[in-house]
């Protein structure tokens, strides 16, 4: 089985210039989401799509593939979808169709090839058509969320809320942290996005997507807290 992996890494950056090839940990960041993809016992082919030539040549000494991408697949509005297609187009130029895709985002460091795989492993344990990756951030029966004019709204019904020893896993929420997302190749071209219609979520430790300088930081105390032991 053929499963490629594709880490988008854009040259524009602009919350933190330079972000993807940054040295975090005197390793440039993208570095270690492509480590990560080649130690997997499942991915046969990791591949960067970047407009970036410095981007690029990063990648390369770090045992990657490259696409070069299109200028206007690079810009701010860009989604990621139409990204990950362009690869699986230019890929098929060389007769190249993997059964699988994965989508490894650069800026979601901490997660290792172990958490891949063990995503996979839930991926062809399941009847499913897709997996991302997701952090449990609690249960309902206490949340609230602030709209934008009309104050904060509460995701339950407060007047009427649950003991805590009532509450069960329907009560659940899970945000999605980037950092993992398989889906079968057909069904990623039919459906034009990188979660399919059956999917199932691969609940993960907190994962943190670099996005700020202070997520950065952040980052470089768990991974140097990891190194020293």
């Amino acid at each position: 089985m053929e499963i490629l992996s594709i880490i988008p890494v854009r040259g524009g950056s602009k919350g933190i210039p330079g972000k993807n090839i940054k040295p975090l940990c005197e390793k440039p960041l993208v570095a270690y989401t492509i480590e990560a993809s080649l130690a997997s016992n499942y991915i046969t082919r990791t591949v960067v799509s970047t407009e970036d030539a410095k981007i690029k040549d990063v990648a390369l000494s770090f045992g990657a593939e490259v696409i070069d991408r299109p200028v206007e697949l690079a810009q701010d509005v860009t989604k990621t979808a139409p990204v990950m297609l362009h690869v699986l187009e230019e890929l098929e130029k060389q007769n190249y169709y993997p059964d699988v895709t994965v989508l490894l985002q650069a800026t979601c460091p901490l997660r290792t090839n172990v958490d891949i795989d063990n995503a996979f492993k839930l991926f062809f344990e399941k009847d499913c058509d897709s997996v991302f990756s997701v952090t449990d951030i609690g249960y309902t029966h206490s949340m609230w969320r602030k709209e934008h004019t009309e104050g904060y709204k509460p995701l339950y019904d407060f007047r009427t809320r649950p003991r805590r020893q009532e509450v069960d896993e329907h009560y659940k929420l899970f945000c999605e942290n980037g950092a993992i997302y398989i889906i079968k190749t057909d069904v990623m071209k039919k459906v034009k996005d990188f979660i399919g219609d059956k999917p199932e979520v691969f609940v993960m430790p907190p994962c943190i997507d670099i996005d700020e300088p202070k997520d950065f930081e952040r980052v470089e105390e768990i991974l140097r807290a990891r190194n020293n032991n």
